[in-house]
């Protein structure tokens, strides 16, 4: 099978200066980076992006800036969901997506739908969609948990829902999602710590935060786990074992944003409520670093 989205994507941040105006240098330098060092896909404007503190107008300055860098070289994915039904569709259709590979679609925060709810939504999506659309299942932020029951339905009623991010942390409903799957509907690990398990027990890969900050080894795991060469892969994940617990300590991407700081990719700046990584997190993540 051929896709896209095989293998690891990295969920970009969105880097700020000191004044929180958007950094796009900082951020072409993201993307040459992660490029240059063996990632396959980018996905913009996800959480990690802080996407619900950028604006509309700053949503379009960081698409335009990801394009102009990333030049074609890889397929690029845009995050487009809320908890407004109407709102998300209204994004699609007045969105350029001519460029991207697909889009990434977050289950409604907040409003906590029934799974019929969430059905009916991702239905709307789909039909409202030109590219493919990969779900979104975070439902640590979301309040509601997307159960494999609808995702596998949806999966199966609509051609253009190719794949899930599954980011619940729960093994049980991977393997679930793994068993009952169509035969090419792809299921992506959304969770750093649990990826290389997952692409062993079939997943496609990952969509990575700390991959943009270790691109070339998190990129190298994921293909060793997707050829089956498990002994390389662990011998990779056991040394980024100990970042994956720091980036997520605090918060994300405030974590993420301290280890780009460090290898002085940008600033770790972030917009409130989230607060930035506090200076004893730096220490350790520096410390790890000289050690790794």
């Amino acid at each position: 099978m051929t896709s896209p989205f095989l293998g690891t994507g990295i969920a970009i941040v969105t880097p700020f200066k000191s004044d929180l105006s958007i950094d796009h240098d900082a951020l072409t330098s993201i993307v040459n980076y992660n490029i240059n060092n063996g990632i396959n896909y980018i996905v913009i404007s996800g959480t990690t992006g802080e996407s619900v503190t950028v604006s509309k107008a700053e949503k379009r300055e960081v698409i335009n800036t990801i394009k102009t860098a990333n030049n074609g070289r890889l397929p690029l994915v845009l995050g487009i969901g809320g908890n407004n039904t109407q709102a998300v569709i209204d994004e699609i259709n007045s969105t350029d997506l001519s460029e991207f590979s697909g889009i990434l679609s977050v289950s409604p925060a907040y409003n906590k739908p029934t799974q019929e709810g969430l059905y009916q939504h991702f239905k709307s999506v789909s039909s409202a969609s030109p590219v493919p659309v990969i779900l979104y299942n975070v439902p640590g932020r979301t309040a509601s948990n997307m159960l494999p029951e609808t995702v596998i339905k949806l999966a199966t009623d609509f051609d253009n829902i190719i794949a899930i991010k599954e980011a619940g942390n729960n093994v049980w409903q991977y393997l679930q999602l793994l068993r009952d799957k169509p035969k090419d509907f792809l299921v992506i690990s959304g969770d750093d710590d649990l990826a290389l398990g997952i692409v062993l027990a079939g997943g496609a890969g990952v969509i990575s935060v700390i991959g943009q900050g270790f691109p070339k080894e998190f990129s190298t795991m994921i293909n060793h786990g997707l050829k089956g060469e498990n002994k390389a892969a662990y011998d990779i994940y056991y040394r980024l074992m100990e970042f994956i617990e720091l980036i997520f300590a605090e918060n994300n991407p405030a974590g993420i944003k301290a280890v780009l700081e460090t290898l002085n990719l940008c600033q770790a700046t972030v917009r409130l409520p989230l607060v930035e990584a506090s200076k004893s997190l730096k220490n350790k993540i520096e410390q790890v670093l000289e050690s790794v």
